[in-house]
């Protein structure tokens, strides 16, 4: 049993940082430690009181105490890598952390470690979840959001961007306290006739723009413009399109999609459109692990790509790449850090000159993928992405961003894209505050 649960710890002590531990990553540390000790204190005993005979058992305690050793130094030599990582992060060069931390969003649990960040300067936004207004009113989650501002205001910065993902429905982060809102795809339901449908869009649209507004968010990850296909998996916690989707219409998509981007605008709060190339014919969950998009270009250009084609250009909304890979263009690499999509689709034949941010840098697509998180992050801003997003496990930001600082310092960094991406976010942030 000793050697059955040495055998366990070992593989845990070399992923114990990986984010499907992020909620339990204190009590993993703590056990990661304890469990081990203990089990080479018994080993040491069992040796100690074994008899010369018995070479099977003392072959056998001998290598549990070699593997108990072995998962106890994985887990403080992890540990130790982190906290080096992060404090090379929090001393680097001021001015070099605050370029690059105009290209990524974090989610957060420590409300003072992500001030710190905001004092830095060593990011360009947060995400707003339930982990950070649980229990509280609207007036108590604004105060803190409001703090956060408070810091960029007195650095002579423009606001942080403040995102939250309140689609309705079954994503609605922020609902308590927000009111909780029914997935738009009801209206569509409820509404068929489209003067009646378009109204209760903007209606609907308004009022959660106005309610996240009074948060203090400014960026919602909505609308989700993936069709509905209908696609269901057992296995898929967080994806679950055919929940999400408007519809399976992609013409009613887009424009639904751009009444409800219109009226949230107004309220002085832009969406994002997600999730490109389209997730809706997608079986596997990125969130858990790779996944591939096979349909031929053209099909998805007469289907699932008319709302992202219809509404890119039009300026109230970011795009969001998922993990996903597409494999008429890129088979090997996820959307959101593949050059050959980015660059060559995106910004080389569509011209498309608009935000792109990345879903979660978090989600398994992308940080068990053979480029990995921090290559991963430098292709996808060489390529043209703009914000990087770090949302679930916010200990990946220090990994994104040491690997950053460190391209950036070997130039490895093309100064042209993060020059445009700058241009772009700079136009973003001038046309929310007019719309305010």
């Amino acid at each position: 049993m000793k050697l059955l649960i040495a055998l366990v710890l070992v593989p845990l002590a070399l992923d114990w940082r990986s984010p499907l531990l992020a909620f339990v990553r204190q009590w993993a540390l703590i056990g990661l430690i304890a469990v081990p000790l203990v089990l080479i204190f018994a080993e040491v005993l069992a040796l100690r009181a074994a008899k010369p005979g018995e070479r099977v058992l003392n072959v056998l305690n001998t290598l549990g105490l070699l593997l108990a050793v072995a998962a106890l130094t994985a887990t403080v030599a992890t540990e130790a890598r982190f906290q080096w990582t992060r404090h090379q992060v929090l001393h680097a060069d001021p001015a070099r952390l605050e370029k690059l931390g105009r290209h990524v969003v974090v989610g957060y649990q420590d409300l003072s470690e992500v001030k710190e960040l905001v004092r830095l300067r060593a990011i360009t936004g947060v995400f707003v979840s339930t982990r950070n207004i649980l229990d509280k009113t609207i007036a108590e989650a604004r105060t803190e959001i409001q703090s956060l501002q408070n810091e960029r205001q007195k650095q002579g910065l423009p606001p942080l961007w403040v995102a939250t993902d309140q689609e309705g429905g079954v994503v609605s982060r922020v609902s308590p306290p927000l009111a909780r809102m029914p997935p738009i795809s009801e209206i569509i339901e409820h509404h068929p006739d489209p003067a009646q449908r378009e109204k209760r869009v903007r209606q609907y649209a308004l009022r959660q723009g106005r309610e996240l507004s009074a948060l203090g968010i400014n960026l919602n990850f909505a609308p989700v413009v993936d069709l509905n296909y209908q696609i269901r998996n057992p296995q898929d916690r967080f994806t679950r399109i055919h929940l999400r989707a408007i519809s399976s219409d992609p013409a009613v998509v887009a424009q639904v999609a751009g009444w409800y981007c219109s009226a949230l605008a107004e309220s002085g709060v832009l969406g994002t459109l997600k999730h490109f190339p389209g997730l809706g014919r997608v079986f596997e969950d990125t969130h858990a692990g790779c996944a591939t998009l096979a349909t031929p270009l053209e099909e998805l250009f007469n289907t699932d790509w008319v709302p992202f084609r219809t509404l890119m250009g039009q300026g109230n909304a970011f795009t969001m790449l998922s993990h996903v890979r597409l494999a008429a263009i890129d088979a090997d690499r996820p959307v959101s850090i593949s050059p050959r999509v980015v660059s060559g689709l995106l910004r080389g034949k569509w011209k498309y000159d608009g935000v792109l941010i990345t879903d979660d840098f978090s989600m398994s697509a992308v940080y068990r993928s053979s480029v990995g998180i921090e290559n991963g992050s430098i292709d996808a801003l060489n390529a043209g992405v703009d914000l990087i997003l770090i949302s679930w496990d916010a200990d990946q930001y220090y990994r994104v961003m040491h690997a950053l600082l460190e391209a950036d310092r070997d130039g490895k960094l093309n100064p042209d894209a993060l020059m445009h991406s700058h241009r772009r976010l700079e136009r973003a942030r001038q046309g929310l505050s007019q719309k305010r």
